[in-house]
């Protein structure tokens, strides 16, 4: 280049002439190309936003959440469930080397390895490519995550009993006094475990729909069954008449008239 050619003096440097563009702030010369934030694109996504608002909220009307009866801390029995976005770290932590003695590795190792591995990301993938079949680290690792989350989400749908889940959260009304002395002192101790925080059953069975009178409801108290223990060594003969009075009054109610409603 010539010297002085295409360019020119600013101040005491040199430096290359060129024309900037001109920018146009009239947007309506570019239909569907670019638009002004406020109030043009601002509007169509607080229109896209209420779309989808309203349509999830059709769903909660069509469907609601179910709700089940009311938490109970003493109720052993109850088996928890989470929502199906964590099914599969439940899954894993039914697994033999992710629980009992090795429960450390299912609820901590496992999920330790996989959140380092993505905060470790840009460190272990550096390719400038977008096509994935020419990033095979980043590649790999998504395959092999999506894969472990999708077949342990299955597995723990497909092998979980949906009917005794159902079962031990239904919403049962009921006379239960939860303040009286003898569900406290007595039949929150010993009953609750298996049969429920409201007796209305978990791994043991419903002490509250059948008609239980209080010679067979004693009988089982005393004696046990195959799989209920027998109390009548670590019970008194007043205590065990206390709980099979108890547990024979039991009865179904409306909810107007339900003693084990919290209310």
């Amino acid at each position: 280049m010539k010297r002085g050619k295409g360019l020119k003096f600013v101040g005491d440097s040199r430096i290359q002439s060129y024309e900037k563009p001109k920018l146009n702030r009239d947007y309506s010369e570019f239909p569907g190309r670019t638009e002004e934030f406020y109030p043009d694109f601002l509007l169509k996504e607080w229109l896209t936003g209420a779309v989808f608002l309203v349509g999830f909220l059709c769903l909660i009307v069509a469907d609601p959440a179910p709700l089940e009866r009311m938490a109970d801390a003493t109720d052993t029995g109850y088996i928890p469930l989470p929502d199906w976005y964590f099914l599969f770290l439940y899954q894993i932590l039914k697994y033999s080397y992710a629980s009992g003695p090795f429960n450390v590795v299912g609820a901590i190792i496992i999920p330790g390895l996989a959140m380092g591995a993505l905060l470790l990301m840009p460190w272990l993938d550096t390719s400038k490519h977008r096509n994935w079949k020419k990033r095979p680290v980043a590649a790999s690792l998504m395959i092999v995550s999506v894969a472990i989350i999708f077949y342990a989400t299955w597995e723990s749908v497909a092998y979980h009993d949906w009917e005794q889940q159902a079962e031990q959260g239904k919403i049962v009304f009921s006379n239960l006094d939860s303040d009286d002395p003898v569900f406290n002192e007595l039949i929150r101790t010993n009953c609750t475990s298996c049969h429920g925080g409201e007796l209305t059953g978990a791994s043991g069975p419903d002490l509250v729909t059948p008609d239980l009178d209080e010679g067979t409801v004693k009988a089982f108290v005393e004696n046990g069954t195959e799989t209920m223990p027998a109390f009548k060594d670590t019970l008194t003969e007043d205590e065990i008449d206390e709980i099979s009075q108890f547990i024979a009054n039991l009865e179904l109610t409306d909810k107007k008239n339900a003693d084990n409603t919290g209310e």
